[in-house]
């Protein structure tokens, strides 16, 4: 008979770790849930229909500009600094509801050419962060952070640092205009994300692209080309930023510089806060919606209790910080 009880020392030691890093991962949620419920208590009016309608509209550039994030970060993986990850998006959306303002206000340009610069602009930041992670190799971090700072410095010249209203009747409709109840922007939305569904989820193109994220030297070995993936997966992403600036306009009746800040907060919550909801903890173009319409609820919730506009920044700041670490240390106890 074995009287050793290392074993069984080091299997309860292996079941404390696995519920240790469940606990981890599980953390953000966890404390996210505690904050939807204190708001609903604190603000009842918060789940009142017309409550609801108004935070789905808000939420929908954050829901855009997540759809594209998170086709890079499963183009080239959930590492933050080596994986997928693209800052610039909201500087691309920015930059481009700068031109399309600037275009139809101070040029009297036609809706359609405004239209046609502003995504011309989109195209140019894609190829650029292509060019930048896939041929010169630089870490998709500091290359997306170094376009999207230019971004911001093009837009304000754009703009001259002033906001620009915008009263262009198909502006108005996006942001007014309703079917049935339900705002057409909200459809149109919920239109883009699914067919950015089908082209992940049910197309070849999508499958590979899934391949090459889950795991580059295996995909490689399989043929798949993983680089030019990632760079497609990098233009499909601006061209998000670029869809998204008209709704920026919209929700906000024209161009202001420096919305870019919050977007870029609430696109990286939202995005890694949505992995919460997968099975395995990825990220997923589901989760990230999901997380989007969820954090623009914490947004109009934290309005509505009277929460100051800088310390609710704080507050998503923080959440960041603890998604991030929380994911990064439950990997590192399953490992």
């Amino acid at each position: 008979m074995n009287s050793n009880p290392m074993p069984y020392r080091k299997a309860s030691s292996v079941t404390w770790v696995s519920m240790l890093a469940r606990l981890m991962a599980l953390a953000p949620s966890i404390i996210f849930l505690a904050l939807l419920v204190y708001l609903a208590i604190a603000a009842p009016n918060l789940l009142e229909l017309s409550t609801l309608n108004l935070i789905l509209k808000q939420s929908i550039p954050t829901v855009i500009v997540c759809l594209g994030l998170a086709t890079v970060v499963m183009a080239g993986g959930d590492d933050v600094v080596s994986g997928g990850i693209d800052l610039s998006i909201p500087a691309t959306a920015v930059l481009c509801a700068a031109i399309i303002a600037d275009q139809l206000v101070n040029h009297a340009s036609a809706l359609p050419w405004a239209l046609a610069l502003g995504m011309s602009a989109a195209v140019v930041m894609g190829l650029l962060n292509a060019v930048l992670v896939v041929l010169i190799g630089m870490t998709p971090l500091l290359a997306t952070l170094a376009s999207s700072v230019a971004a911001i410095g093009i837009s304000k010249v754009v703009t001259s640092s002033r906001r620009i209203n915008v009263d262009d009747s198909f502006i108005i409709f996006l942001r007014d205009a309703q079917i049935a109840g339900v705002s057409v922007a909200v459809m149109l939305t919920a239109i883009l994300a699914l067919i950015f569904y089908v082209a992940i989820h049910r197309t070849r193109w999508g499958m590979h692209l899934q391949a090459a994220g889950g795991s580059r030297d295996a995909a490689e070995t399989s043929g798949i080309p993983s680089r030019r993936l990632l760079g497609q997966a990098f233009f499909l992403a601006a061209l998000a930023g670029g869809l998204a600036s008209v709704f920026v306009l919209a929700r906000g009746s024209g161009s202001t510089p420096g919305s870019e800040e919050n977007l870029l907060l609430e696109m990286v919550l939202a995005t890694f806060m949505g992995a919460a909801f997968s099975p395995r903890r990825v990220v997923t173009l589901w989760g990230a919606v999901l997380g989007a319409v969820l954090v623009s609820l914490l947004s109009v919730g934290f309005k509505s209790v009277g929460v100051d506009v800088f310390w609710t920044g704080c507050i998503k700041g923080a959440l960041i910080l603890l998604v991030v670490a929380s994911a990064a240390y439950s990997n590192k106890l399953a490992n």
